[in-house]
Parts: structure tokens; sequence; C-alpha cells
């Protein structure tokens, strides 16, 4: 073969190879601050001994984390719970979808100036989430503690306006879930996440006057993609390792002050 019919073949050839091996994509995943970072953080790095790379992006409110989804600068969240991300997708138009559960923060309600409800005086005032559907789990747990009556058959998408009995008088203060440490010392009661609790480390997470628990498994934090990346092999791959790893279990574990009434493993039970 001449040096001519060589220098062909290899043209031939590299016309249909590409000039660059595929790069593997990393994976980026929001989280917000606490329990949901930290334990993504910990699979991140047993995912990287599987040459999966990750990314983990962290986000301090519940509104930025589903646009840079829908954007496409980050393939994965974790940091909603359903009927978050149900009202999310109608009021947005999302185009989202879950690929995996995770943990259920039990929320609670919490006093740093009262021992017991009893105590609330008249007038007091309450601090609870400012989105539709963590506003109405606090309000369900408000009643619960027997501090106000919504109406009947009204759920979690309950609002102040569904309120019909409030023998104290109570006022609310609608403040962002993740705001909701900070401002518990100028209340006289507020909804409470442990896990941004034990995170900013200014009161004990366990020190709540009630707490919800298993009957909240809709609240469990859910893995949401959008809807084509849901079968994304990286991303199957990598809520698995999130779900049977010790490790994580343990991040979260201490995430939550190592007590059990202040979270459950919601893929586990």
């Amino acid at each position: 073969m001449n040096y001519r019919s060589l220098w062909a073949l290899l043209a031939v050839g590299m016309s249909v190879l590409p000039l660059h091996p595929a790069l593997a994509q990393d994976l980026k995943i929001g989280v917000v601050p606490g329990a949901y970072g930290d334990s993504v953080a910990k699979a991140a790095e047993i995912a990287r001994g599987e040459n999966i790379e990750v990314e983990v992006i962290e986000f301090t409110d519940w509104t930025t984390p589903n646009v840079a989804l829908q954007s496409g600068d980050i393939d994965v969240n974790y940091f909603q719970h359903k009927p978050f991300l149900d009202n999310a997708i109608k009021e947005r138009g999302y185009d989202f979808a879950i690929a995996g559960v995770g943990a259920l923060s039990n929320i609670g309600l919490y006093s740093l100036r009262h021992k017991s409800f009893d105590e609330i005086p008249d007038g007091g005032t309450v601090a609870i989430p400012n989105d539709p559907v963590n506003q109405g789990r606090g309000l369900l747990l408000l009643e619960r503690a027997g501090l106000i009556t919504l109406k009947e058959g009204v759920g979690f998408l309950g609002s102040l306006d569904d309120i019909v009995d409030n023998p104290r008088n109570l006022t609310f203060s609608e403040v962002e879930g993740p705001q909701l440490v900070r401002v518990t010392p100028d209340v006289d009661l507020s909804v409470g996440y442990p896990h941004f609790i034990v995170a900013s480390g200014t009161f004990d997470p366990s020190a709540g006057l009630i707490y919800s628990g298993i009957e909240d498994r809709q609240f469990a934090i859910r893995f949401v993609t959008r809807s084509e990346d849901v079968d994304r092999a990286d991303i199957k791959r990598f809520i698995e390792i999130y779900q049977s790893s010790p490790e994580v279990a343990d991040v979260i574990d201490t995430a939550f002050a190592k007590d059990p009434q202040l979270y459950v493993l919601a893929w586990k039970n």
C-alpha cells in the first residue's frame, strides 16, 4: 500500500471518530444547608470512588433550587417534599419527576420564652412558614396542640384564612422556612425544622413542645430531576449510594442531633 492510500484510509477513519473522547458529565446536585446538604456531600464522597463526579451546590432558599433545575444549572435537587413539589409544578409549570426518596424531617413547635402551651399569652406571636404547603403543615401541628381550629377537611394546604377559631388571639408572622430558626427567639412560638436548628447551633432541637411524626410520610424529602433525566444511570446510582450507605445514615443521624423523634429514614419505613 502506498502512502497516498494509507493517508486516504486514515482520513476516512478520522472522519467517523470523534476528535476527543466523550467526557463523563459531572452530576450537579442542589441542596439546602444542614441534614440534606451534609448527607448529600457524604454520598458524593463515596460516589467519587465509583468515578461519579458530584458537585454539591448549596442554596439558602426554597425557590432557587427549582429555578436552577429547570434552567439546567443543576441536574438534581434535594430539598423538597412531594406536596411542595406538586405545588411548585402547579404554579410554575415545571417538567419535573421524582427520582427517589430521602429523609423525613419532622417539624416541631418551639418556644424559647415558654415551657408549655399553657404559658403562651393572649395575643401571643407565632412564626410560621410563608409557603403554601409548609404553612398548612405548621397549622395542622398548631391545631394538634389545641391552639387553633381549622376548617374541616382543609388538610396540609391550609392557610391563615382557614383558621376558624383562635381563642388566644394569636398573631402570625409568615417567614421563609430556613429563616424560622433565626426569628424563634423573637416570638412566643415558632414552627421549627430540627435540621436547620441543629445547623444553626442556636438552641436545642430536642426542646420542641410537640412534633409531627411518621403520619407525615408524604413530607419526606425527594430527589427531583427534570423528567427527561429521571432514569439517568448516574442519578439512579447516586440515590442507591445515598440510601444504602451507613456513612450517609450516620451523617443524617448526627444532623438531627441523634434524636429519633426528629426524623425518619423514609426509604426504610
